[in-house]
C-alpha cells in the first residue's frame, strides 16, 4: 500500500502546521535576563488607603483593592463611578488618575451608606436566622447593575378564587 494513500501530502502539511502552532504557543516569553525561563507575574502593590470612613482603618491597599473589585463586579461599575478623576494627572495609560481619598462624588457617599446598610442587615438580622449562611452583599440586589431593577413577582401557578367565590364566603387559599 502506498504511503500517500495512508497519509496524503496535504495532511502532512496540516499536521506540521499544527505542530508548529502548538510549539509556538507553548513557548514562554524570555525573561528579563533573556534565558527563556518563565517569570512569575509581578504582584501589583497598592498604596496604603487614606480617608477610610466606613471600612476598617487597618486594611492594606491590597485588601481595599480586593473589596473594590468585588463591589465593582456586583454593581457593574468602574472605579470612576465613585472616585474623582484628576484630569491634569494622566496615568501611564493616558487616562486620568483617580483620587481615591476625594469625597466629592455623591456615588461614593451612597456606596458608604449602602455598605453600612448591608453590614447592619447581616449582623442584626441575617446572623439571627439559623438556616441562613449567605450574607447580603451588593450583588444581592444590584446583580451587576448600578441601579438595581425593581423586583417583579412571578405569576402564581395556582388559580385565585373568583370574585364570585369570595362573595359567597369561600376562603382564599393561604398565602
Amino acid at each position: 500500500m502506498k504511503s500517500s494513500v495512508l497519509f496524503p501530502p496535504f495532511a502532512a502539511v496540516l499536521f506540521a502546521a499544527a505542530l508548529l502552532a502548538a510549539a509556538t504557543v507553548a513557548q514562554s516569553p524570555a525573561g528579563p535576563r533573556g534565558n527563556g525561563a518563565a517569570q512569575p507575574p509581578e504582584a501589583r502593590s497598592y498604596p496604603a488607603p487614606t480617608n477610610l470612613k466606613i471600612l476598617p482603618k487597618d486594611l492594606t491597599g491590597q485588601q481595599v483593592h480586593a473589596i473594590m473589585e468585588q463591589w465593582s463586579a456586583a454593581l457593574g461599575a468602574h472605579c470612576n463611578a465613585c472616585h474623582a478623576e484628576e484630569r491634569a494627572n494622566p496615568g501611564p495609560n493616558s487616562r486620568p488618575r483617580l483620587n481615591f481619598a476625594d469625597d466629592s462624588k455623591g456615588m461614593k457617599m451612597a456606596a458608604r451608606a449602602m455598605y453600612t446598610m448591608t453590614e447592619k442587615i447581616n449582623t442584626e438580622y441575617v446572623a439571627k436566622i439559623d438556616s441562613s449562611g449567605a450574607p447580603v452583599t451588593c450583588g444581592t440586589c444590584h446583580r451587576g447593575h448600578l441601579g438595581p431593577e425593581p423586583f417583579v413577582a412571578a405569576p402564581e401557578n395556582h388559580p385565585r378564587p373568583s370574585p364570585d367565590a369570595q362573595s359567597k364566603g369561600e376562603e382564599r387559599p393561604a398565602q
